[in-house]
């Protein structure tokens, strides 16, 4: 593994032939690295066919970054979620991503509507429509809610494929600054602590950094350790997404610069050293311009890719069509390859509630 000072050399470089002689060390890396995934020998990436189901769109954080947030806020009924998972049936998808924002449970006015419905909590009510999904459709649930108890993440996992919470930056210092500070939840070691329990449960899970919200160098590569340090206790991540900052009207970070494509490039590049043999995903959709070139750094998976939702979380950045993310693959010589919520090495008794596998099995059989 790379060190952290190589990493940060990396990173600081303004050397056009060092970034090329580690684009090259990586393509050798690749080819004698192959214990658990075979994708990059083989020139293979991967995306998941999705549909994005925003839960409820309140969060009791206010990150001075995002636009998903909305004090007067949507609760989705389950008629509706079951609507677009019906069309997203249709459009063969397996992926349901769920998300609302971060103990919406506080919310007063959102407990009222769920106590109207008969339910005590959101857990409860994701459950059911999870429950519903499985056993209604062929789409695997994936949840990305924010903080979860321990308790929560056990009860999810009888009815999710994998979970997800990005861990963004492990350094507490942005929780002063424009990013986090009106942010309870963006707290690391509260972060770190649910990812953990995630694998202490046996949960297959997605993590991931942000960058371009104010951290500085080290502090971007302390957070890659740190998930790697993580995986290496628990084996649970099974994919980090790598994603840049976006500035968007009406944020409180609208002013504040971009990550530039080659420090986006040289983040993937570091990011392939340090976690082996967890898959580097970056968001299509964000990095329309550039993706192709981050496709030579490294990144094996595309991520989730909706033909029937929009991206809630960056709604102003569509989904690139399947056909074009093919198109974009397969001039660097990578065949695009459609993947479940859960990697293929997850795929076993040990990770996977009991009926979570036996629908996976099902869904194979009507694939093949």
């Amino acid at each position: 593994m790379i060190s952290r000072e190589n990493a940060l050399n990396i990173l600081n470089s303004t050397s056009s032939t060092e970034i090329l002689e580690n684009l090259l060390d990586l393509s050798k890396f690749d080819n004698t690295n192959n214990a658990d995934n075979t994708k990059n020998t083989n020139k293979v990436i991967t995306y998941s066919k999705n549909a994005f189901i925003p839960v409820c769109t309140w969060c009791r954080n206010i990150c001075g970054y995002c636009t998903f947030r909305e004090e007067n806020y949507t609760l989705l009924t389950k008629e509706q979620m079951k609507e677009t998972l019906r069309e997203s049936d249709k459009y063969n998808c397996h992926e349901a991503l769920f998300t609302f924002g971060e103990n919406v449970d506080e919310n007063p006015k959102i407990m009222e509507e769920l106590n109207k419905m008969g339910y005590g909590n959101i857990v409860e009510y994701l459950y059911d429509i999870e429950d519903w999904c499985l056993n209604n459709t062929d789409l695997l649930p994936h949840t990305n809610c924010g903080i979860l108890s321990y308790e929560d993440l056990k009860t999810l996992r009888e009815v999710n494929a994998s979970m997800g919470l990005m861990l963004e930056n492990s350094s507490s210092r942005l929780c002063n600054t424009v990013a986090h500070k009106d942010s309870m939840g963006k707290l690391p070691k509260t972060r770190i602590e649910m990812i953990e329990n995630a694998g202490k449960l046996k949960i297959p899970f997605t993590t991931g950094i942000l960058i371009g919200i104010g951290e500085t160098k080290e502090e971007l590569v302390d957070s890659l350790f740190e998930i790697n340090r993580i995986n290496e206790k628990y084996g649970n991540i099974q994919e980090v997404i790598i994603q840049n900052f976006r500035a968007k009207k009406g944020i409180a970070m609208e002013n504040y610069p971009e990550p530039t494509p080659l420090e986006v490039l040289k983040t993937i590049i570091i990011s392939r050293m340090i976690l082996k043999d967890i898959s580097v995903q970056v968001p299509p959709n964000l990095n329309k311009e550039t993706g192709q070139l981050l496709l030579l750094a490294g990144i094996d998976d595309w991520g989730g890719v909706s033909p029937v939702t929009k991206d809630f979380v960056n709604p102003e950045a569509p989904w690139p069509e399947i056909e074009e993310l093919n198109k974009f693959s397969a001039e660097l010589g990578y065949t695009l390859v459609e993947r479940l919520p859960v990697y293929a090495k997850y795929i076993n008794n040990d990770w996977l509630d009991e009926r979570i596998y036996h629908k996976i099995q099902e869904i194979k059989r009507i694939r093949n």
